[in-house]
């Protein structure tokens, strides 16, 4: 299994739920970490918990839905850290429920952008950075929801669609750049977004582990979609 131990990871979404959970076992693992989230708080927060020296650790808080401030954390991490070897697109969130006649168009295109527009404009500083290096690992946190029509999750089912389309292209183009593209597509996972705790969902540490497992596969082998969810789901095909 390849060793994690410094390599360079850009992780967005890194304050709570899968993200929290991933950037405390990527540490675990001797990784070197870039970290963004959209609440100062809670990052602060996260960096005291690391307590990782200024070399191994850069972060900063904002909106990913600024694309210039998205592309320029991403310059800041390549130049910190010397590269990025590991970009894993985590951030994203379901802004409201509504059945596709009643949807908010601003809301709508707002999901668009922050699950999917967004996305790319983090990923493309290190995309070229890593097809000038030779290659790279690119993880999408998706969700299973780009693969299941639910009743009233239009928007969001709508924005991880596109972000799992554009995932796909993605794997196509980085393939002659040494670049593998992953995508990861879990059901339900029990964060504090949710208005009730769900102890039968995922945790998000155990969604954590899953993608350090792909992480870990020998470069030989290209995991190209992993699905994972919590057994008490039924939706899907």
């Amino acid at each position: 299994m390849a060793a994690l131990r410094d390599q360079a990871v850009l992780l967005s979404g890194a304050t709570s739920g899968i993200g929290r959970a991933l950037a405390l076992r990527l540490a675990s693992e001797g990784c070197r970490l870039a970290l963004c989230g959209r609440s100062p708080a809670k990052l602060a927060s996260l960096e005291a918990e690391l307590a990782l020296p200024s070399a191994r650790l850069v972060a900063r808080a904002f909106d990913l839905a600024d694309h210039t401030a998205a592309a320029a954390f991403a310059g800041d991490a390549l130049s910190r850290l010397g590269r990025v070897d590991i970009l894993i697109n985590n951030a994203g969130a379901n802004l409201g429920k509504a059945a596709a006649a009643d949807i908010d168009l601003a809301a709508f295109a707002a999901m668009l952008d922050l699950n999917c527009t967004a996305q790319l404009a983090l990923t493309q500083p290190v995309w070229r950075a890593m097809a000038a290096a030779g290659g790279g690992r690119v993880v999408n946190i998706v969700s299973s929801a780009a693969r299941f029509s639910t009743a009233g999750l239009g928007g969001y089912t709508a924005s991880k669609a596109a972000f799992d389309g554009l995932t796909g292209v993605l794997r196509r183009e980085g393939k002659p750049l040494g670049i593998q593209v992953t995508a990861v597509y879990p059901g339900g996972v029990d964060t504090p977004f949710r208005a009730q705790a769900r102890p039968d969902y995922l945790r998000p540490e155990t969604v954590a582990e899953a993608v350090v497992g792909l992480l870990r596969l020998p470069a030989g082998a290209a995991a190209h979609e992993l699905v994972l969810r919590p057994s008490v789901e039924d939706n899907f095909a």
